[in-house]
């Protein structure tokens, strides 16, 4: 069996002792709560200070829980409010396309998929919950780079490497595919990111109209594409999937876009 890191069980106890208390602990307080060593609690303490997960009064010296503590898990209840709320319009969408559905939420520079419906045909699929995608190139990553800006500074901030001889990673191209994403309101990606590949995403907002995250397709270029234009979509796809962002958002609490 693994052995736990003691430092993080401490930490984690400090945390938790903070988050249990009516005011501000001092040092002498938390060191004697948890049975340590001030100069180890103070150590802590530092580490969780400048990581911004505790905060400490400059008048009293004494120590509360911090505000990237509470961003962390206000990050947590808002993505798995919107799987919640996107459950039942991404199987609709499943289902009316005929291809799986990604939903995808900005994480550590890339798209982070916190929920994946299966294509419901009877091949061989696997689960992509937990999976990666990067924000250049793939549909969901160039919905959220177009409306988020944090993303966007994200994506221009990262190593935009190609993976097809499709991929867009010159910053002025980069950027007018984005403005063509706002302007017609959803990302595609027709073998940018793998070959004989296609995606179509679209933004979901939230009550305060703020992008949260990005509902797309995936299939294959033949199924997604029309057969009479190279690399054009086919447009009832493009309608089914801008449908599903709207109605989560609404479910979300943005009102009519």
């Amino acid at each position: 069996m693994a052995r736990n890191i003691q430092s993080l069980e401490r930490a984690a106890a400090m945390l938790r002792l903070l988050a249990g208390g009516e005011r501000r602990l001092g040092l002498s307080d938390i060191a004697s709560s948890l049975d340590l060593a001030k100069g180890t609690a103070h150590g802590i303490l530092r580490t969780l200070q400048a990581e911004g997960f505790v905060e400490q009064d400059e008048a009293s010296g004494r120590y509360q829980l911090g505000a990237e503590l509470l961003r962390l898990g206000t990050t947590y209840l808002d993505v798995h409010e919107l799987r919640a709320r996107a459950l039942v319009w991404t199987d609709d969408l499943a289902r009316s396309s005929g291809e799986s559905v990604h939903l995808g939420v900005l994480h550590q520079q890339g798209v982070l998929i916190v929920h994946h419906v299966f294509r419901p045909d009877d091949s061989r699929q696997v689960l992509e919950i937990g999976a990666m995608q990067p924000l250049h190139c793939t549909a969901l990553g160039k919905v959220l780079s177009a409306y988020d800006p944090v993303a966007h500074s994200e994506a221009l901030e990262s190593d935009r490497k190609p993976f097809t001889d499709r991929t867009v990673c010159e910053l002025e191209e980069f950027e007018q595919l984005l403005d063509v994403t706002r302007a017609r309101g959803y990302a595609a990606d027709v073998e940018e990111t793998w070959e004989g590949v296609a995606s179509i995403a679209a933004p979901i907002h939230d009550r305060r109209r703020m992008p949260v995250g990005a509902v797309g397709i995936t299939g294959a270029v033949e199924r997604l594409c029309r057969s009479d234009e190279e690399g054009a979509l086919r447009p009832e796809l493009i309608a089914a999937v801008r449908d599903c962002a709207r109605a989560v958002s609404r479910d979300l609490g943005a009102g009519r876009f």
